[in-house]
This record gives C-alpha cells, sequence and structure tokens, in this order.
C-alpha cells in the first residue's frame, strides 16, 4: 500500500507488469488512478481493507478487471483472517453477476486450511496464502492441500481461476 500511486504507474508499466493494483484508500481520485493504470497498457485493480465498506466501489467496479478484499489488516504475515471479508467476497460476487461484469475476486490475508472452503464458496476466485503455505517443514504439501481444499469448493468451470501448485 503506497502513497500517490500515480507517481509509480509509469514505472512499473516501463519494468513490464501486466497489472497494477492501487489501494482505494490511498487513492485521492481513484477512477483516474484505474484510468491512468489502463492508459499505460496494465489491467487495473482495485484493493480493499477489512474496514472499507465494498459500496465505496461502486462507481468503479465497471472499469476494474480485478477486486482484492483484505481479510487482514495490511501490515505483516500470520495474522488471523476477518470473517467480515466473506460478506464483503460474496456481494462483489453478486454486484459482478448482477451488472454482467467480469472482474476476477481475490483474497489476501488469513487464506488457510481452516478459511479457504468458506473464502471459495464465498465468490473468491485468487488466493493469496502465506503462512498456511510456508509454515511447517513441507512447503509443497501445505500448498496443495490448499489448493486441494480450494478446488473441492468450486464448481468445476471455475476452478481455472485458481492459483495451481
Amino acid at each position: 500500500m503506497i502513497e500517490n500511486a500515480d507517481n509509480f504507474i509509469p514505472d512499473f508499466a516501463a519494468a513490464g507488469a501486466n497489472w497494477i493494483s492501487v489501494h482505494q484508500e490511498a487513492c485521492v481520485h481513484l477512477n483516474r488512478t484505474l484510468e491512468l493504470i489502463r492508459e499505460h497498457g496494465c489491467k487495473p485493480g482495485v484493493v480493499i481493507n477489512p474496514a472499507t465498506p465494498v459500496e465505496t466501489l461502486t462507481e468503479v467496479l465497471d472499469i476494474v478487471n480485478l477486486v482484492l478484499v483484505m481479510s487482514v489488516n495490511p501490515g505483516f504475515g500470520g495474522q488471523k483472517f476477518i470473517r467480515g471479508a466473506l460478506h464483503k467476497i460474496a456481494k462483489l460476487a453478486k454486484i459482478r453477476q448482477e451488472r454482467g461484469l467480469n472482474f476476477r475476486i481475490e483474497v489476501d490475508g488469513g487464506v488457510a486450511h481452516d478459511t479457504v472452503v468458506d473464502v471459495v464458496r464465498s465468490g473468491a476466485e485468487l488466493l493469496v496464502a502465506g503462512s498456511a503455505v510456508f509454515d511447517g517443514h513441507d512447503i509443497t504439501a501445505n500448498a496443495r492441500r490448499l489448493l486441494t481444499a480450494a478446488q473441492a469448493a468450486v464448481p468445476e468451470p471455475k476452478l481455472a481461476g485458481l492459483v495451481r501448485a
């Protein structure tokens, strides 16, 4: 999460970024920032923190390719999943369907073996997992176990959107 994201977008694009996501809370003019990302040939995404309502994104959902729901407060790994994120994920999935939009729903924070099924069933397609994968001795087994649980939670046509181990 950076301030003045507009200042960095040209450099990220020049460095080869295909997707650039910005925090809604850090952008004074979110629409302008998302359009700037697109103008630099990248797919725009928007991130919301746990205390930020989905409704703050209503006016930009038609121009984003990704909405990332933070399910912990940004800052450090190993935090406990904030269950209110499930409601946000489901609300975004419903809005996307009702409005015929195509943005992806990503979740970051507390995605673990005990939360992944609920996260996927709520509508998340992209998952960020840190501690659930890297804590312990067998990173490969942790990742496969998490992926297997995620795949079991979603109908077959949506599997293409999940991260592969």
